[in-house]
Formats: C-alpha cells, sequence, structure tokens
C-alpha cells in the first residue's frame, strides 16, 4: 500500500519520565550531546518510506522541541501532547498531512530504532493489514506472581515483547481510537488499540537492541551504548 516516502511517522515525545527521574521532559534527555527526541526523530526521517514527521511534546515546549528538530531534513508539524499517550496520538494524528494513508507510531523514548524498521513496518501494511508491530522473542522464563508469591510458570510459545515503531492505516488507527475513547480503553500502545479494535495485526522482526529508557538505569546503558559506537 506504501508509496517510497509517503508515510508520515508519528514520535511521540509527551511522557514526564517520573520514573527517569529527569528534571526535564524524558524526550528532552540527552545521550552523546543529542536529545532522544532528536534522535528518533532522525531515524524516522532517515527511512526511505517517510515524507514527513509529526511530534508530540509536553504542552508548552513546542518551541524547544522545534530547536531540537531544525535539521531534520523532511517536513516536521510539532503539537502539543495530551495526559495519556493515547491522548497524544489522537492529537497527533489530527497534524498528519493531508493525503498520507500510513501512519507509524514511535516512541522517542527507542532511540536505537533503525531506519529500516520504520521501513520494514510500513512495507508490511497491505489491503489486508491494518497493522504491523516489531516483536522480539522471550529469553526468560515467566513467572505469574500474586501477593509476591510465584503461582505459576507460563510457557513461552506464541508470546513476544513489542516495540515501536509501529504501522497502521491511518483511518483504521483513527477509528479505533475513537472507539476506544469512547468505551474508556486503555492500551499500552496502538496495535493493542486495533487488536481490540478487531482490525488485522501482524508481527514483524523486531530489534533486541531497540530498548525502550525507563529508569536511570536504562539512561546509564543508553549512553555506555553511544559511547561505545
Amino acid at each position: 500500500m506504501s508509496q517510497l516516502g509517503d508515510a508520515s511517522a508519528v514520535v511521540l515525545a509527551a511522557g514526564a519520565g517520573l520514573r527517569l527521574g529527569a528534571d526535564e521532559p524524558k524526550a528532552f534527555v540527552r545521550i552523546g550531546g543529542r536529545p532522544l527526541l532528536a534522535i528518533a526523530a532522525a531515524a524516522a526521517a532517515a527511512s526511505k518510506s517517510v515524507g514527513s514527521v509529526v511530534v508530540a511534546v509536553p504542552p508548552g515546549s513546542e518551541d524547544t522541541a522545534g530547536e531540537m528538530l531544525a535539521d531534520i531534513e523532511v517536513p516536521v508539524t510539532i503539537v502539543p501532547g495530551g495526559a495519556t499517550r493515547q491522548e497524544s496520538v489522537v492529537l497527533a494524528l489530527a497534524a498528519v498531512p493531508e493525503g498520507v494513508s500510513v501512519v507509524v507510531c514511535h516512541d522517542a523514548a527507542r532511540p536505537f530504532a533503525r531506519p529500516d524498521l520504520f521501513s520494514a513496518v510500513i512495507d508490511a501494511i497491505g489491503d489486508e493489514t491494518d497493522g504491523a508491530v516489531p516483536v522480539v522473542p522471550i529469553a526468560d522464563t515467566v513467572k505469574r506472581i500474586q501477593d509476591g508469591r510465584v503461582v505459576g510458570t507460563e510457557s513461552r510459545e506464541g508470546l513476544a515483547l513489542a516495540q515501536t515503531p509501529q504501522a497502521f492505516r491511518l483511518e483504521a488507527l483513527a477509528e479505533a481510537h475513537g472507539r476506544a475513547s469512547e468505551s474508556s480503553i486503555e492500551v499500552t500502545d496502538d496495535a493493542g488499540v486495533l487488536e481490540w479494535a478487531g482490525y488485522h495485526v501482524v508481527a514483524v522482526d523486531g530489534d533486541p537492541r531497540n530498548f525502550k529508557i525507563t529508569t536511570p538505569a536504562d539512561l546509564l546503558r543508553a549512553a555506555a551504548r553511544v559511547e561505545g559506537g
């Protein structure tokens, strides 16, 4: 479905990042001298399948974000995000350029997503495929815990860990988010919204190196990776 450069990347950067313990929005924290937001947006823009970028940031920080994204080589639109991730997605979708039929949603907190991963999920969208999510296998044994006690060991068969970027038909994603909002449904990623709404979502191979920065330990890991090349 997607043609060269006709998808729009939605980069979500409106989170406060309380678990990170920073005194600024998480997406503005720097590794290797660059903000997470700038790294993530540049990777999206470098994909051959992306022709524009929409970024959701904390309200009031649009000018700061604009300075961070000044070197992005595709058109960039910056919008104030909402109180939740889902609200930020809806606000960003409203700013997607006219004529775009495929969007790829990405968390700025995953700065190591490569441009070809954006292309892979976008290329997976077709006439019978509404969404595509990168996944990685679960390496560790999975335990079910109840009140601090181990009550079972879960089979890993058929299970995987989801990542972003995730690609979708714009029409399907907007419709699913609208229905979820009306039903007060909350999910942790956009693929979950489409799954709940009954759309067809496929999995593509993710990248174990594409980890999410959530805690100070994650930030140290990311900084070490950048410093180590």
